[in-house]
């Protein structure tokens, strides 16, 4: 658990991934198509996959069968979620202030 927090606090948005994710790869599209930075952690590549992957499921209070759903984004070292919530919160305007209290986002 407290290696996710110390990565989720490390940029102002970082993404929880796997590299060959449909989903992960449309949020990391958001993202940059708004000129944001934000730092990825790809689980596939990363030695750490297994603990990281049970910390970011009790973040988000499940236990699912195949694992963590991905992408799971968080903004300002808080929890957004998954690529529901992150949607959610772009389509219902709440996304970009999220983004710039972060410092992720100027204009």
């Amino acid at each position: 658990m407290e290696e996710v927090e110390r990565l989720a606090a490390e940029s102002a948005v970082v993404i929880f991934s796997v590299s060959t994710c449909c989903m992960c790869h449309a949020v990391k599209r958001l993202f940059w198509g708004m000129g944001v930075s934000a730092a990825v952690v790809e689980l596939d590549e990363d030695p750490r996959a297994e603990e990281i992957d049970r910390a970011l499921a009790r973040l988000l209070g499940s236990r699912p069968a195949g694992g963590t759903p991905v992408p799971v984004v968080f903004i300002g070292g808080k929890l957004v979620g998954a690529m529901d919530r992150v949607m959610a919160a772009h389509i219902n305007g709440t996304l970009v202030p999220l983004l710039k209290e972060a410092g992720a986002l100027w204009l």
